[in-house]
């Protein structure tokens, strides 16, 4: 999920950046701090967007620089256990496909793509053995969060299926519905 949050914390501004405006010097000093920032609580930030409060400065001897205790507004990606994305398939292997949703990619397990025995092509799609339905690269899927972990946080690790109803390929999805439409 997408949220707007509020952080406060201190920013140094370097002596280099004191002839810029002051706000546009902390702004340069925050995206520099948080931009591609990951962690547990926040998630993962995807920007600044904008200042909120610059409270007053103080320089700390020995270090030159000025802080600035300031408030700003990230933009932020927190994934969601059960939550029902979208995105498109980046890459296939053996074992699944890598799915991009925006700025963090997740993983499909080959036996979360689909309700059928799915087998790797030499063409590099995951193919279902009775339903005929392929994953290729470029295919926009719709699928649910499993698993979240930040074991490595610089490169957090999201699991997800398209085996329950109203997920996978969008093209499935459609099919599916005129089916049921049908009966």
């Amino acid at each position: 999920m997408y949220y707007q949050i509020k952080v406060s914390d201190h920013i140094r501004v370097p002596p280099a950046l004191f002839g810029k405006p002051l706000e546009e010097a902390i702004i340069d000093q925050i995206k520099h701090k948080y931009d591609g920032y990951i962690s547990k609580q926040l998630g993962i930030v995807i920007g600044v967007k904008g200042l909120d409060e610059i409270g007053e400065g103080i320089i700390i001897p020995g270090d030159g620089a000025s802080y600035y205790h300031t408030a700003f507004t990230l933009f932020v990606f927190q994934p969601e256990q059960q939550e029902i994305v979208t995105g498109v398939i980046k890459d296939i292997a053996d074992f699944g496909a890598f799915i991009t949703l925006g700025p963090v990619d997740g993983m499909i397990h080959v036996s979360q793509t689909m309700n059928d025995y799915v087998s790797f092509t030499k063409e590099k799609t995951l193919q279902g053995k009775e339903t005929n339905r392929h994953l290729k690269l470029g295919d926009v899927c719709r699928a649910r969060i499993i698993a979240i972990s930040y074991k490595d946080i610089t490169n957090p690790k999201i699991g997800l299926t398209m085996r329950q109803e109203g997920l996978g390929k969008l093209d499935w999805i459609e099919e599916d519905l005129k089916m049921k439409e049908e009966a």
